[in-house]
């Protein structure tokens, strides 16, 4: 049987605030709905992606900002890097790290600059969005076997 992940719920203190940084991240509005003052929910999709998230009054019991490790897979991590920061979101540099595969949670062993051989799955940059909630870009140019 498929199961498709397909949305996200990432908690916000300010609903307005956050449709608007997504909205300027250039993301489509799919829906905003209000049932009263005590819920609403909000839900928008990165261009090209399956996936999207939710947030909202009501819709998660977790504290904004606390979903980290969020993963935007990108085909060109300077261009996308220089889409977001010309967007006027505060990103990292583009890094890799320092073992040469997956980068580790913070900042630890980041290595300025894009992997060296270019490997897919190796070269990153991140940012925040309002709240403190944690988004990567990752450069993935070839699919692993079976992906």
């Amino acid at each position: 049987m498929d199961m498709r992940l397909e949305v996200v719920v990432v908690p916000v203190a300010d609903v307005d605030r956050a449709k608007a940084f997504y909205e300027g991240l250039g993301w489509r509005l799919d829906a905003d709905f209000a049932t009263g003052e005590d819920f609403r929910v909000v839900q928008l999709t990165p261009p090209g992606s399956p996936g999207s998230i939710i947030f909202g009054t009501g819709v998660s019991s977790a504290a904004p900002g606390s979903v980290q490790g969020l993963y935007l897979i990108v085909s060109d991590i300077e261009a996308a890097r220089e889409e977001l920061a010309g967007r006027g979101v505060d990103i990292s540099e583009v890094f890799h790290d320092a073992g040469g595969v997956f980068h580790r949670a913070g900042t630890e062993g980041r290595v300025p600059g894009a992997d060296p051989e270019r490997r897919s799955y190796s070269s990153f940059a991140s940012f925040s969005d309002p709240d403190g909630n944690g988004w990567v870009l990752q450069e993935i140019t070839e699919r692993l076997p079976g992906r």
